[in-house]
């Protein structure tokens, strides 16, 4: 059976509301005020840059966000049988909230949804941080061993996680369709594995509002609203001979 491999970046959950932070007109680039509360540096070395951090998650709209048109339309993809694997550079959790299995979906930048001890690398709920934040710690250290306690999330000046990067390129080695979905497949090293699919036999869809570095090496180009053109796309696929 074909395996659908779906790269997904920020473009894929601004239909929910979330916008895109790290791209060339997110947030953190315009503002390197705001970037220093997302850099692994600043962020360890400054305890002001870390309760502006919590404050800023707290007051995060992501925490509202629901799942799409487009998240919902992979997780159906799933469902009627078709071999799908999301890597995605979103930190939002929502393909699983859309109904796919965890086990499917890998996280290339981490998860805003937990918290990890930069000492003893414990993990735990950011629910549960956020609450301890609400209550009156402006700086929740580790409950296991006092240390300081970051999103699970790659902060800028942290290298992606060695172990989900060499899964991320086994997926797009081994699949029969790599669909680019709301990247800008200018971020390495997650833009490369576009053209690690195509070098392996992949057919490539690119599904953006902007041109991309791969767009020559794919065999459809899609720049129409992701929320009404992935699911149209996934339709299609999943009726192809041999494809369900």
């Amino acid at each position: 059976m074909t395996l659908v491999a779906i790269l997904s970046g920020a473009g894929i959950s601004t239909d929910s509301g979330i916008p895109d932070y790290r791209g060339p007109q997110g947030l953190w680039r315009k503002d390197p005020e705001a970037e220093k509360l997302v850099t692994y540096d600043f962020y360890m070395a400054d305890p002001e840059i870390r309760r502006r951090s919590w404050q800023m998650r707290r007051d995060s709209s992501a925490w509202n966000a629901e799942p799409n048109e487009a998240h919902r339309a992979v997780a159906a993809l799933e469902r009627s049988g078709t071999p799908v694997r999301v890597i995605t550079q979103n930190v939002d959790g929502l393909h699983q909230s859309a109904g796919l299995p965890a086990r499917k979906v890998l996280e290339l930048h981490g998860t805003a949804r937990k918290v990890i001890c930069t000492r003893c690398h414990a993990r735990s709920s950011m629910a549960d941080a956020l609450a301890r934040v609400e209550d009156g710690d402006p700086d929740p250290p580790c409950t296991v061993c006092g240390g300081i306690l970051k999103s699970a999330t790659v902060m800028f000046g942290e290298r992606l996680d060695p172990e989900v990067l060499a899964q991320a390129m086994a997926i797009a080695k081994a699949s029969q369709v790599f669909i680019a979905v709301g990247t800008t497949l200018q971020v390495q090293p997650a833009a490369s594995l576009a053209g690690i699919a195509v070098e392996h036999g992949a057919r490539l869809i690119v599904v953006n509002a902007e041109p991309t570095p791969y767009d020559e090496s794919a065999q459809e180009v899609v720049r129409e609203p992701i929320g009404t053109a992935l699911p149209a796309l996934l339709e299609r696929l999943a009726a192809e001979p041999g494809d369900g």
